[in-house]
Formats: structure tokens, sequence, C-alpha cells
């Protein structure tokens, strides 16, 4: 009778356990939870946010706005924290519906990038986008979204779909509601961003598309031209974002054709405007920067990192004839370089939101910023989320 009792306080503690914490959590001092978690849990957390735009004729302010405001969602997430120790992943899925250059046997939705954590890229694709007249499908693009995209089965994560448009939630064959359904399954939450008139959304369908998986219904002025204030600190950090170029060390197949991708989504954002070239070079300096893949000083700080297994043939021409001993030097050198141009943005940048805040009129950001930051921030309490700034 005694183990009886001891082996249901056990099931039930496993039960509290998984229904209070999120993000992973790591109780301390506790045998029994840490077994659980261990077990039941898989090592890293990801945040997936798929962004479904619509790309008909009268989305080019929507579009411009994604552009700018790109890097302000990043931000956000390189200060999140899950729990108290753990700093999850951040991956970005973008779709376009709705554009008639768009194929009607599949419903003119095309996936432009599946989840990425490719920062490059995924501004590189936002920046390919173009729109056209053309049917807007809000049911189709959620179920397709749902059924490419690995949402994974982590209940920890957080996963959200953005879903932005003007025309009523409610065309095309597929039913909205059967698609929310289904992401409520997938534990995705939906959030709708009707571009026009909060009271147009409601009766055409966008607020119900939200609630019926707990997400955020907002109306936004697409076409609002956001005011930049520019701060004392917006030219130092350019030119640090600058030196900070000249610390990345391409290698492999990939690494001159990333570097100059790098180089040109700092040029298009600096077109935009000076304000998003600021915030591109911020985001440059945390740690959801991240190119492995292509860069010596960030391939070498994985664990398994061995410089005798690249071909001389994959480095670039100034480290071909060096040795490994000189190699190993170069690259940490340079990563002590970034270190410090990276710790600088950051510190200005602190300075820069703090001015910004100071001098920001109410109601002068953006308008997608300022529903996604919205919603984004209520929705990651739920998964035990924390801020640390």
């Amino acid at each position: 009778m005694r183990n009886l009792k001891q082996i249901t306080s056990i099931a039930l503690l496993s039960l509290t356990l998984t229904s209070t914490f999120g993000c992973e959590h790591k109780p301390k001092n506790n045998i029994v939870a840490q077994a659980v978690v261990k077990t039941e849990k898989p090592s890293k957390n990801i945040v997936k946010i798929a962004l479904l735009l619509d790309t008909s004729n009268s989305m080019d302010g929507l579009i411009s706005q994604a552009k700018a405001q790109l890097w302000d969602i990043v931000n956000k997430f390189s200060y999140v924290k899950c729990g108290n120790e753990l700093r999850p992943q951040l991956q970005i899925a973008l779709y376009e519906y709705g554009n008639d250059n768009l194929s009607a046997k599949e419903g003119h939705i095309r996936q432009v990038i599946g989840f990425s954590s490719d920062l490059d890229e995924i501004s590189e694709k936002l920046f390919s986008l173009t729109t056209n007249g053309g049917e807007e499908y809000c049911g189709e693009v959620i179920h397709t979204s749902l059924k490419q995209l690995d949402w994974g089965k982590n209940p920890d994560n957080l996963k959200m779909i953005f879903i932005a448009g003007n025309e009523p939630f409610n065309q095309g064959k597929l039913n909205y509601k059967d698609a929310v359904t289904n992401a409520k399954e997938k534990d995705v939450v939906v959030n709708t961003i009707f571009c026009g008139n909060y009271e147009q959304g409601v009766s055409t369908e966008w607020k119900n598309g939200a609630k019926l998986t707990g997400g955020e219904y907002i109306a936004i002025d697409h076409n609002k031209q956001v005011v930049q204030i520019d701060t004392p600190y917006d030219e130092i950090i350019i030119k640090l974002n600058d030196k900070l170029n000249k610390t990345y060390i391409s290698y492999g197949s990939l690494g001159e054709a990333k570097m100059q991708l790098q180089s040109t989504q700092d040029d298009k954002a600096a077109k935009l405007e000076e304000a998003v070239i600021v915030k591109r070079a911020v985001s440059k300096s945390s740690r959801l920067y991240s190119n492995s893949s292509w860069d010596l000083v960030d391939a070498s700080k994985n664990k398994d990192f061995d410089i005798t297994k690249i071909k001389k043939e994959q480095l670039p021409k100034e480290l071909r004839n060096k040795s490994e001993t000189e190699i190993k030097t170069y690259i940490k050198d340079k990563k002590e370089e970034r270190i410090a141009i990276q710790k600088e943005i950051q510190e200005l940048n602190t300075k820069r939101e703090a001015f910004i805040t100071k001098n920001q009129k109410e109601g002068s950001k953006g308008e997608l910023e300022n529903a996604m930051l919205s919603a984004i921030t209520k929705q990651a309490a739920t998964k035990n989320y924390t801020w640390d700034k």
C-alpha cells in the first residue's frame, strides 16, 4: 500500500511539472523532477514563427513594413530566456499568398522560405517579394503552412503564425475554422493582422480566426509612414557594423556567396532608412546572428570544430599558405575583435533605445511591429519565457 502511494505521488508530481513549467524548465535540487524532465523533454528550445503575408496589389505598405521591422522582432528575441537559464533559438518561415503571379492550382500560395535561422537569407527573401492582384485564401495558406512546415512536437516550444491581409478571412474553398482547429491541435497560435478598419476586420472573420486558437487580433494601418527617430548613436553603430563585417572569415563552398549576401542585405537595409541598418547591426551583434556554416569564427564555437578537417582550397586566400597554428591564432584574434565590437554596439543600443523612449511620441512605432511584439510578449509568457531587457 505504501509503495502504491509513493507511485501515485510521483505520477502527480510528473503531471504538475508538465503542466506548470514551460520552456523546458529545469528545477534544481529535485531528483524526481529532473528525471521526469530529462526523459520527456527534448534538449533544445526553439521559437518558431511563420509569417503569412498577403502580396496582392494593395499590400505594398505591408511588405515595406515587414522589410523594415524584421529586425525589431529579432532584437526582441535576442533577450529572451526560457525559465531561469536557457535561451531559445529563433526560426522564421515566410509565405506569400493572394498574388496572381502564383499558381492558381496551389491556391495562389507560395512558401518563400521554410523555417530558418539564417537572418541574411530571411532578409533576402523578404526583399524579393513583389505585389500583384489575386485571390486571398486565408484558410488555405494557414493549412498549407501547417502541412509543409516542421513544427515539431515539443509542447514547450513557442509556435506562432502571423497572417496579415485585407480581404475576408473566410474566402476560398477551405474553411478557415478547419485550418485554425488544425493549428490548435499542433499547439500553434494563430494571430491575425487585418490591414484596415478594426470593425471591418471583425465583420470579415479576422478576429474569430485568432480567437479560436487563443491568438491576438489586431487591425493596422499598413500604409502608415513610420517616423524614425534619429539618435546621436546611429552613425557610430553603422561604422561599427562595417568593422563587424571585417571579422568574418569565409570558408567552404558557401563562404564567398554568403559574405556577399551579408553585404547586400546591409545595403538594402540602408536604402530603406538609416534606422533599419542600425537595427540590423544590432541584430548582427546578438547571439541570434550565427553563421557557422560559412564563417570560421562562428564555426570555431562548435565543440567538434577541427581546422585540420577543412581543406586548404576551402579557406580564404589569405589563410591558405599559413600553418595550423597561424590559422588558429588568426581566428582567435578575429573572434576577440568581434566580441569587443558586438559589446560596443549593444552598449550604444541601450543608450539609443533610452533616447528613443524619451523622444518618441505615442503611436509613432511601426504598426506591424506593434502588432507582432504585443502578441509575442503575451503568448511567450504562457511558455515561461522572460526578458532580461
